[in-house]
């Protein structure tokens, strides 16, 4: 039962960052004076994709970190991370397509809700693939530090070039990408 209470700790504190750290980075774009760097990794509209990216860019950070800060003995970062961030990815479509379905219409504070289950998600999925032990081969850690790198090139690439989908459609302004 200790272990399991130190998880949820864990699990709140690593969600408290990326809560904090993605909600800085939806208005890192705009404090830059529209800076092009910041584009890559900051929301530079209101569309789902950029919502996206305030959860990907805080988890891959934190990756980075861990994976070069742990001992050998702790090695399934990296993969374990590349699932549970996708995990979490997922959920902000499905729950903002779902609840706004339901609904007809979008409110802020549920659309922070959106973004806090998400992380959430990442983090429960994240300690549930640590704790089953399943992802520790040298291969799957080479695999998971790859789809990382890929998911932040196509977040950075669709910023500049989005495609011309609803997910990457700014309900604002009606425009893709920048």
């Amino acid at each position: 039962m200790l272990v399991r209470k130190r998880g949820i700790w864990r699990e709140a504190l690593l969600t408290g960052y990326t809560v904090l750290l993605g909600s800085l980075l939806h208005f890192v774009y705009g404090w830059s004076g529209s800076n092009v760097f910041a584009a890559g990794f900051s929301a530079v509209n209101e569309s789902t994709w950029e919502h996206m990216k305030l959860l990907f860019f805080p988890v891959f950070l934190l990756t980075l970190l861990q994976t070069c800060t742990r001992r050998a003995a702790d090695t399934c970062i990296p993969a374990v991370r590349a699932i549970s961030v996708f995990i979490g990815l997922s959920l902000i479509p499905i729950l903002y397509y779902t609840y706004t379905g339901i609904v007809g219409t979008h409110t802020l504070w549920a659309d922070i809700a959106v973004f806090i289950l998400a992380a959430a998600g990442t983090f429960a999925a994240d300690s549930l693939l640590t704790r089953s032990g399943h992802l520790r081969r040298p291969w799957q850690q080479i695999a998971g530090m790859l789809a990382l790198w890929a998911l932040a090139f196509c977040f950075v690439w669709c910023t500049f070039r989005p495609p011309q989908l609803a997910l990457w459609l700014d309900p604002v302004t009606g425009r893709y990408g920048l």
